[in-house]
């Protein structure tokens, strides 16, 4: 908790990079944003995030994950001067600091986010202070969710980088609305909101952890057992929840440490796969249809899903029950129709209606799935 915590100490510079960000969308820019191994999957979470807002109202911003490839040759080559460049440095990423530097020297703002050991020649440096990269990911995970949110605060505040507030915007953010309007009253509510937000998840893990801590170590005991006997675990999602899966994927397959690799798929991953079934067939088959040509008797399957209502996610859990796979399934809302599902064998439902947190917890909960269950192998 306590590197998490320290985010929220530092949430001034948090809420100044937010600042810099809306006027460079203000002025036309586009988000480039980069990472290596789990970093690119964070990558391509934020870009849903800023392309595809969770809240209503929200504008959608122009957001690219880049390939994770040659980034300084990416930027040098995509970038505008008014773009914004968002590298994920981790404990230290060679790559990224240099696409950072590119970016930095062809005039973007850059912002970067950094564990203990992560350099960056950045503007806005936002660091989670650990060197272990499961904690790392998941400070990042909430930095960059405040980082959208707050974005948004800055153009929706009288007196931000937009002009005038958003439909339902004094419901969201009152504090904006409550006398004092100028620049540095916003900054300062911001930080607070900030502030609140990560006290808020660390609050709903500590409840999380109490509330499934045996249940987390008997599903992890069932992994370890099926992966002894040669499972293959399949991961899942949509969206935001599709970028969780391949990081659920890596953590098995490309673990930290010394430890083997457990073989691990993402079904969200081949692009031409899913809107081959979404065109021909249908979207909802996405997820089964794959399951029922990779699955085996005994593998895994891992269902993400924010609201536990996704219909495709629900059909490739059913599917991969009448296969005779392992079902776990991550949702928020209390479960919502995920909890219904006579086909999972173990359900993880985070207590929250916000998107963002419920996400958050989810991070830790993959973590501690793939922790125990290396344990146990």
């Amino acid at each position: 908790m306590a590197p998490l915590l320290a985010l929220g100490e530092s949430a001034e510079a948090l809420a100044l990079a937010c600042r810099d960000m809306a006027e460079r969308f203000t002025a036309g820019g586009r988000l480039l944003v980069f990472g290596t191994g789990v970093g690119a999957t964070d990558a391509a979470h934020v870009a849903v995030e800023f392309v595809h807002p969770v809240t209503v109202g929200k504008r959608a911003l122009p957001a690219l994950a880049l390939p994770d490839d040659d980034f300084a040759h990416q930027v040098r080559t995509l970038g505008r001067p008014a773009d914004i460049a968002l590298g994920f440095c981790g404990t230290g990423s060679p790559r990224v600091e240099a696409g950072l530097r590119a970016a930095r020297s062809a005039g973007l703002l850059t912002v970067a986010l950094a564990g203990s050991g992560g350099e960056c020649d950045a503007e806005h440096c936002l660091t989670i202070a650990s060197s272990d990269p499961l904690i790392v990911k998941e400070g990042h995970v909430t930095a960059y969710h405040l980082l959208w949110e707050l974005v948004h605060v800055f153009f929706e505040s009288p007196s931000g980088a937009a002009d005038g507030p958003a439909s339902g915007v004094e419901q969201l953010y009152p504090f904006l609305y409550g006398g004092g309007t100028s620049a540095s009253s916003v900054l300062d509510a911001a930080a607070d909101s900030a502030r609140q937000k990560v006290a808020e998840v660390v609050t709903l893990r500590r409840e999380v952890g109490a509330a499934y801590g045996d249940a987390l170590a008997g599903c992890a005991s069932e992994l370890a057992a099926a992966f002894a006997a040669g499972a293959t675990l399949y991961a899942f999602g949509n969206g935001g929840s599709s970028t969780d899966a391949s990081a659920v994927v890596h953590a098995f397959l490309h673990p930290c440490g010394p430890v083997d690799p457990l073989p691990a798929v993402c079904l969200a991953a081949d692009v031409a796969v899913l809107t081959a079934l979404s065109n021909d067939v249908g979207f909802d088959v996405t997820f089964a249809r794959q399951i029922r040509a990779f699955g085996r008797p005994g593998d895994i399957a891992v269902g993400i899903s924010t609201s536990g209502g996704s219909p495709n996610v629900l059909a490739g859990l059913e599917e991969a029950k009448r296969v005779g796979m392992v079902t776990v399934g991550l949702s928020g809302y209390g479960g919502g129709r995920m909890a219904d599902l006579t086909a999972l064998d173990h359900l993880f439902a985070v207590p929250s209606p916000s998107v963002h947190r419920v996400q958050e917890v989810q991070t830790t909960l993959y973590h501690v799935l793939w922790e125990a269950t290396r344990g146990r192998d």
